[in-house]
């Protein structure tokens, strides 16, 4: 890290958007002061400061002097961010756009940034970032994808691969994916506590097992239904974009969409998970906020 002329520091990385996943890589890879970070909660300073981050006093100081900026916002503030902060960037700024929104969302951020005269980089976080953190894999897009990938790699990433020059690629690998996996999640949710409420479950659940493994159905569900509780809201955002890239493509996103509507309520919920599947799907269905539907 360099001082500027004006005696100010500059940055390895900036930081957009200090939650889960920003804080996660700030510790795992121990930056300091070489990152500045900035988020419109003024209430996650202190988090950054916990992490030796230097908490920018605007968007406009964070990403100042950084050769790459890392946009960790949530998935429908991704293009906003994008479309605000490109201007602030300096000429070939690598904007590595980790946010999971539809390819074409990020096609249309690719365009506020280069517009503007900065690089834009599609790039898919495909596992959760806990544990992942540095070791999460990594997709990465565009045509500066290459670039990206060698200064993701001296920040201490260590699983990374270019799935190609076209932006929305990545995104569209992990929209994909993410149908599958967050609708079983939803699927799961709607099979139990109907086979609950009807007192069948475990002969449900062993007709599963009998035809499925290693891993049990319950083990499956009660992770599942752990992962909606916690993030249904942030999922529920996400399936939505892999609504929209459906429909982009020309399917009609029958099962995505329930999967929107399940990840929103069951997290909506604001319940804390409680241990064993059984008193999961007891708390759930004895919320004020479950009326038999989400």
């Amino acid at each position: 890290m360099a001082l500027r002329m004006d005696g100010a520091m500059e940055s390895t990385v900036a930081l957009i958007g200090f939650g889960e996943a920003g804080s996660t890589f700030a510790r795992a890879a121990g930056w300091g002061t070489a990152a500045c970070g900035y988020d419109i909660d003024p209430a996650r300073e202190p988090a950054m400061a916990d992490h030796g981050v230097r908490p920018g006093a605007s968007a406009a100081e964070a990403v100042r002097d950084a050769p790459i900026v890392l946009s960790l916002v949530t998935a429908d503030a991704a293009l906003a961010a994008a479309r605000d902060y490109a201007p602030l960037l300096a000429p070939g700024t690598i904007w590595c756009d980790m946010n999971s929104v539809a390819p074409q969302t990020k096609r249309e951020a690719c365009e506020a940034v280069t517009a503007a005269g900065g690089r834009y980089v599609d790039c898919a976080i495909l596992a959760p970032v806990q544990p992942g953190a540095l070791a999460v894999p990594l997709l990465l897009a565009g045509q500066a994808a290459a670039d990206a990938v060698t200064m993701l790699a001296a920040l201490g990433f260590t699983n990374l691969r270019v799935v190609g020059d076209e932006v929305g690629r990545a995104s569209t690998i992990k929209l994909c994916r993410s149908v599958a996996v967050k609708g079983i999640e939803a699927i799961c949710a709607e099979m139990a506590l109907a086979a609950a409420r009807a007192g069948v479950l475990d002969e449900v659940l062993a007709s599963l097992d009998a035809s499925e493994k290693p891993q049990s159905w319950a083990q499956r569900v009660d992770y599942n239904l752990d992962r909606m509780l916690l993030h249904g809201r942030r999922r529920s955002a996400e399936m939505f974009e892999a609504s929209e890239m459906l429909r982009d493509l020309g399917i009609a996103p029958l099962v995505t969409d329930g999967t929107v509507q399940w990840q929103e309520g069951i997290g909506e919920l604001g319940i804390a998970p409680p241990a064993g599947l059984a008193a999961k799907l007891e708390a759930i269905v004895q919320s004020p906020e479950f009326k038999g539907e989400i």
